[in-house]
């Protein structure tokens, strides 16, 4: 066996025994990437950018006078994108989370860790906000490495400070957006306006965070993917010979090495690969835990192939199966069972939106309450009714009896619903007694809003048991 045929497989027996991020002694080994270049880093900046920018925007942006994005847990009040939720729509959020979840599923099946190369948070801030500050404060790859191992000097000096200073000031502002989408941009303005008066404590929360957010974007870093990111280790369980990944097309690359041999193959083993990854790994080595599919060992290697007059794709989009076999990639049952039940949820949460009502209206009889004898002729039923109003103006309801005929009236003061608010009220139903023909009649009732029928209420009105058994 040749020598690098023995280096290959002791390279092959040993890369799964230990991350590339930490060395046999179990200290941590510092990545310096080289930054991508290339069509797929281009496509993954505009879609990074996209993301960066509606995030520290979407907290300023108001639609229907509203915020276009609030998360109030506190207050329990949910706004997106103008349309505005309570827990009484928390199915709609939960149903909302699962389909999220198995869309993700889906694509990790059919697509692998597609997720986290090009819209993970993690991914987005790290590689397009953070490693940009310092690619421009220290240089590229090479650069960076010179300067980590230099002594403390002036120079080394000021572009630490001003490259921390930086991420700081992001961390700081990246906290107070996201608090922003919990509790209104105008409310953490107006808090600002008050210090020092004003309690302390939601300050030192927003620096905690701060510390948080830049102790894992300064220090921590690809760990998250690697150490604590559970997403990473269900790839075993989701993945299979079918799944399209970021792959190395070992039929076509091995044996590797440089040269114009016929017996080697398209890869001259120059390590751009790694040279890129964010996470340390050599995909040549297949697919592995580590990887994140964010394409830059991708553009690498087409800019080697392209220097030395290869076709592209050495490393690229593809399967297990269709590397080993020539074959084009095929759905597998799992990724079409999951095609149709992401079809059916998806199916299921547009229908509930598009049916959710912008006032909710519950009629329920009241408790403990049987039917009255209503004068000579007629018997009446008492009901609770609750109203939420979940449009950003106040509302002026009617209710109207719509079958059988008979008399609905409101005890007390009229429907008028401020935002966000639960009315509640009892309300008298009155029928003819010739008109109730068993112990439950089905009621149908009308909530109108500005003549307008909104919504049918559905429930029963409570008769004497005697009529049951009336021939």
């Amino acid at each position: 066996m040749s020598p690098d045929m023995k280096n290959a497989d002791k390279q092959l027996a040993s890369f799964r025994d230990q991350m590339p991020t930490v060395d046999s002694e179990g200290k941590r080994v510092w990545l310096f990437p080289k930054m991508p270049k290339g069509k797929f880093y281009n496509y993954r900046r505009i879609v990074a950018y996209t993301l960066l920018l509606f995030f520290y925007l979407a907290p300023h942006l108001t639609l229907k006078g509203e915020p276009l994005i609030l998360l109030n847990f506190i207050q329990r009040k949910f706004i997106l994108f103008g349309n505005t939720f309570y827990p009484q729509d928390f199915h709609l959020l939960v149903l909302s989370f699962i389909t999220l979840l198995v869309f993700v599923i889906l694509f990790t099946v059919v697509y692998g860790r597609i997720f986290c190369g090009w819209v993970c948070p993690q991914t987005v801030f790290m590689e397009f906000l953070y490693r940009p500050i310092e690619y421009l404060i220290d240089g590229d790859r090479r650069k960076q490495q010179v300067l980590a191992q230099q002594e403390m000097t002036p120079e080394k000096f000021i572009k630490r400070i001003i490259k921390h200073a930086l991420f700081l000031f992001i961390s700081f502002w990246t906290i107070l957006t996201f608090w922003s989408y919990l509790v209104g941009y105008p409310a953490v303005q107006a808090y600002f306006g008050l210090l020092p008066e004003t309690s302390i404590t939601p300050l030192i929360v927003v620096l905690a965070f701060t510390g948080m957010h830049y102790f894992v974007f300064a220090w921590f870093r690809e760990q998250v993917c690697t150490l604590v990111c559970p997403y990473g280790r269900l790839q075993g369980v989701m993945l299979d010979n079918n799944s399209i990944v970021v792959a190395y097309d070992y039929i076509r690359g091995e044996p590797r090495g440089r040269g114009h041999n016929e017996d080697k193959g398209d890869c001259i083993d120059c390590k751009r690969c790694v040279d890129v990854c964010p996470t340390g790994i050599d995909i040549r080595n297949g697919t592995q835990m580590e990887c994140i599919n964010c394409t830059a060992c991708i553009d690498a290697c087409n800019s080697v192939m392209y220097t030395i007059n290869k076709p592209k794709g050495l490393i690229r989009y593809a399967s297990e199966q269709s590397i080993s076999e020539g074959k084009k990639h095929v759905l597998n049952v799992r990724a079409i069972a999951y095609s149709v039940v992401l079809a059916l949820l998806l199916g299921v949460l547009s229908y509930s939106f598009i049916h959710r009502g912008d006032i909710e209206t519950t009629i329920t009889r009241m408790q403990g309450s049987m039917f009255q004898e209503y004068g000579a002729d007629a018997y009446s039923n008492l009901y609770n009714v609750q109203m939420l109003n979940k449009t950003s103006q106040a509302a002026s309801v009617q209710l109207e009896l719509l079958d059988p005929e008979g008399e609905l009236k409101i005890l007390g003061d009229e429907l008028n619903v401020d935002v966000g608010e639960v009315a509640k009220r009892n309300l008298m139903i009155i029928l003819k007694k010739e008109d109730v023909k068993s112990s439950n009649t089905h009621l149908s009732i009308g909530v109108y809003e500005n003549g307008e029928l909104i919504e049918t209420i559905r429930t029963t009105f409570v008769g004497p048991n005697a009529l049951d058994y009336k021939k």
